[in-house]
């Protein structure tokens, strides 16, 4: 069975950056997402800084959750430091309940 993109946001969707407590999609620290055809999945994300502190955590729980996808290969991750993360990159929905609306 064939790895779709969304089963891997999904599961991406559920690592949080503990710091700000927003999902990595959200947050915008995802550039791309691919499968290849042998379901191995390379994901392509950033941090909000090269100075993070809980890089190496947040690294471990998408390599850990996206372990959990049936049928996944191997799992590569790409840290990028370009194009730099910005606030603008937070989608609008996570905008809102930063500010407590709905």
């Amino acid at each position: 069975m064939q790895i779709k993109k969304e089963d891997v946001v999904r599961e991406l969707k559920k690592c949080t950056d503990p710091e700000i407590g927003i999902n990595l999609v959200d947050l915008g620290l995802i550039y791309n997402i691919e499968i290849d055809d042998k379901n191995n999945v390379t994901v392509t994300m950033t941090m909000t800084s090269p100075m993070c502190p809980v890089t190496s955590i947040i690294l471990a729980d998408v390599q850990l959750r996206l372990e959990k996808i049936e049928g996944v290969g191997q799992i590569k991750i790409n840290l990028v430091w370009d194009p730099m993360w910005s606030p603008d990159m937070i989608s609008q929905e996570a905008k809102l309940n930063m500010q407590g609306g709905s």
